[in-house]
């Protein structure tokens, strides 16, 4: 099996550059915001750090294609990066420091495409994870000064910790009730949103995390450091990995009855 850690290492090159790039700008006077056709905000360091990130695959992988969020799909094979240049825009444009830029390799693999490597920079919190298949997840400032992450060993919802990002979309796809009931079983819930809830997840201080909608770049990152770190990551019809549309996360123990509420009178 290959091993992924000259993609890991590439992938953290990759990070440095887009972290300094969107630290660069971030609170920035001058910092030019548009609203995408899917009334989404896009910032001028999302569209630079995705060429940035582009421009030096290009060189170091040409043979790869590229999926990101701003230019979409380009080139074929099998192996894509996935990036997500700035996860967490609205933030981003605000000046709340939740926000991160993710980077994922994925491999054509029985069930399609699958996460093998995942960056999660979060430069504003000064924080950053990743996870290679096969090598565990981490944190910490570089590859050599590292944490190995493990979920946490919590079995029980009273006594876990739920993470989600907003009501509204549990609403829309007539989630609400079971999501509702689920926040009155667990001890606690906190709404921290995008990528954070799920590296927390992994690193064990929350239990379990979901959100209702979801593209692929928001996921491939975040699915393979969860599951290194020993936690289920699925979309909310139980399928593994980032391909559902939407995602559930836990410390595995818990994740039969996450999703049981979610898709409660559904």
């Amino acid at each position: 099996m290959p091993d992924y850690l000259d993609d890991l290492r590439l992938a953290h090159v990759l990070a440095d550059a887009a972290d300094a790039a969107t630290t660069d700008r971030f609170k920035a006077l001058d910092l030019k915001v548009e609203t995408k056709p899917d009334m989404t905000p896009v910032s001028e360091a999302d569209k630079a750090a995705e060429e940035l990130i582009r421009g030096q695959l290009q060189r170091a992988r040409p043979r790869d294609a590229i999926l990101g969020e701003e230019y979409g799909v380009e080139g074929t094979g099998p192996r894509r990066w996935v990036i997500d240049p700035i996860d967490g825009t609205k933030n981003y444009v605000r000046g709340v420091p939740v926000w991160a830029t993710l980077i994922a390799l994925m491999e054509a693999g029985e069930g399609g495409f699958q996460p093998v490597v995942g960056v999660v920079s979060a430069p504003a919190l000064g924080r950053r994870w990743w996870a290679a298949k096969g090598h565990g997840a981490f944190t910490g400032r570089s590859l050599t000064k590292a944490t190995r992450l493990q979920v946490s060993r919590v079995s029980k919802l009273s006594d876990a910790s739920f993470a989600y990002s907003s009501l509204s979309g549990w609403e829309e796809q007539g989630r609400l009730d079971g999501f509702l009931d689920l926040t009155r079983e667990v001890w606690r819930t906190r709404a921290y949103g995008d990528f954070w809830p799920y590296m927390m997840v992994a690193e064990g201080s929350v239990d379990m995390c979901a959100e209702p909608e979801l593209s692929l770049w928001d996921m491939a990152a975040t699915a393979i450091i969860v599951t290194e770190a020993g936690g289920s990551f699925t979309g909310l019809d139980a399928r593994p990995g980032p391909h559902s549309g939407n995602a559930a996360a836990s410390n595995g123990l818990l994740h039969d009855e996450l999703l049981g509420y979610l898709n409660q009178r559904y």
